[in-house]
């Protein structure tokens, strides 16, 4: 019976967890389906992966309130400590977030009929992307605080002398990085740079203007020599909604022009896949004469093109807004293989989307030797240590993502170079703590011999 409180929370966000994992599954199989319509080439495996990926993040509060109920009393202890400044700590970062956000944004939702309705709902749907922001920033701020704390009251060195080791002690830490590191992956394999890439979007909505997903897209079909030049895609543009300001272009197999649609609206009938251009401006072209022009005043259907609305789309899509499947998706096309394509950006993207949840991990690695302190003089320079190598990890990787895009580095190498170097960092911070060794006076006596 004394166990029985224990189990309630894991057993009720278990039952909890496998509720929302059905629903979201089920409505996230329905998006995929209506993807495999309008991206006939899309990637199988990796679309078919979102609703078990969805279902997973849905289950993954139960798997942490198992785990806390499957450790000691220490680790149980610990982790109250850790989660209650964990969660003042992201408070705190949302909250400072939210300020400047707003001030930026705030303007935006002037012309909304309910501002405050419109406001939440924008930063609901965009909160994917926060929490890939801020949460590797909590992760450090909470074990700076913690063990700072824990090693001020001497709670760590009591610990060790009753015989747990350094790496004990902070195990549980390391699964809040661990746990931390894998939510952040899911979010980031699909959600998460769909929201942000929705940002306007959901202003345009907000505000009751008509809302574009992309704008002048250009795209080349390279099996039917057509290029296609789109003004503007509707939101709605996948469920039948015309495409404005359509130019088909058709060219010969010598890639002089042969024939060219103008439309102010084209659509795509997803049940029939035909193609239906209202009042077409048709020019022919032959080599030597001048173009030939016919102005039709009825639709012009075609009905054995196989460009769909989403595959014409996608060229137009900034690679910053594409998830695991999209860039899949991309990278097994024709079209990444052309000369103007950029296939290093999004090589390089596709690794990274898989390499920055990581840095959760690599922070607790960086960050927990170097809070954890048995003398009050070792406190501030440690502190001091484990954000300046914080923020030089924020820096080498926005260096290494550029030259990865630029195909400087090679691309999967400059996704995962920086998770490289301050992994083994972290490792060697642990051995020196675990070893008795001191941190800050080693890393000062190296910079002094180096200059």
């Amino acid at each position: 019976m004394s166990n029985l409180p224990r189990w309630l929370l894991p057993l009720l966000l278990l039952v909890l967890g496998v509720m929302a994992a059905t629903y979201f599954g089920h409505k996230e199989q329905l998006a995929v389906d209506e993807q495999f319509i309008g991206f006939p080439d899309s990637h199988i495996a990796s679309n078919l992966l979102r609703p078990w990926i969805l279902g997973f993040l849905c289950l993954m509060p139960a798997i942490a309130a198992i785990a806390y109920s499957l450790g000691t009393t220490f680790d149980r202890y610990l982790s109250r400590q850790f989660m209650t400044i964990f969660g003042i700590c992201l408070a705190s970062l949302f909250g400072i977030y939210m300020l400047f956000d707003l001030n930026d944004n705030l303007g935006d939702f002037d012309g909304s009929k309910n501002v405050a309705l419109s406001v939440t709902s924008f930063y609901l749907h965009r909160l994917p992307a926060i929490l890939l922001i801020l949460l590797p920033y909590t992760l450090l701020l909470s074990l700076i605080h913690g063990l700072g704390k824990f090693s001020k009251s001497n709670e760590i060195i009591a610990m060790i002398q009753s015989g747990s080791s350094i790496v004990r002690v902070s195990a549980p830490l390391i699964f809040a990085g661990l746990w931390c590191s894998f939510f952040l992956l899911g979010l980031n394999y699909h959600w998460a740079p769909h929201a942000e890439g929705r940002k306007n979007e959901m202003i345009a909505e907000a505000k009751g203007l008509p809302i574009y997903v992309q704008k002048n897209v250009l795209f080349r079909d390279p099996d039917s020599r057509r290029l296609w030049l789109v003004g503007a895609f509707p939101a709605d543009f996948q469920k039948g909604v015309p495409l404005e300001n359509v130019e088909v272009t058709t060219l010969n197999e010598d890639s002089t022009l042969l024939r060219r649609v103008s439309s102010p609206s084209a659509s795509w009938d997803k049940t029939t896949r035909d193609w239906t251009f209202e009042n077409p401006l048709i020019t022919r072209f032959e080599e030597g004469e001048s173009p030939v022009f016919e102005q039709m005043d009825e639709p012009l259907v075609r009905r054995q093109w196989n460009e769909t609305p989403s595959q014409i789309i996608k060229p137009g899509l900034d690679v910053y807004y594409l998830g695991i499947p999209e860039l899949s998706t991309w990278l097994a096309s024709r079209l990444s293989t052309q000369a103007l394509s950029n296939r290093a950006s999004y090589v390089t993207h596709w690794h990274y989307r898989w390499a920055l949840p990581m840095s959760c991990i690599i922070t607790v690695l960086i960050a927990a030797p170097l809070s954890i302190h048995f003398a009050r003089r070792g406190a501030g320079s440690g502190i001091f240590l484990a954000v300046l190598l914080a923020v030089v990890m924020l820096f080498v990787n926005s260096v290494t993502l550029a030259l990865g895009e630029s195909n400087i580095v090679y691309p999967p190498l400059a996704a995962w170079l920086p998770n490289i170097g301050f992994t083994l960092l972290g490792l060697w911070l642990y051995h020196r703590r675990v070893a008795g060794r001191p941190i800050y006076q080693t890393i000062k006596r190296l910079i002094t011999v180096n200059n």
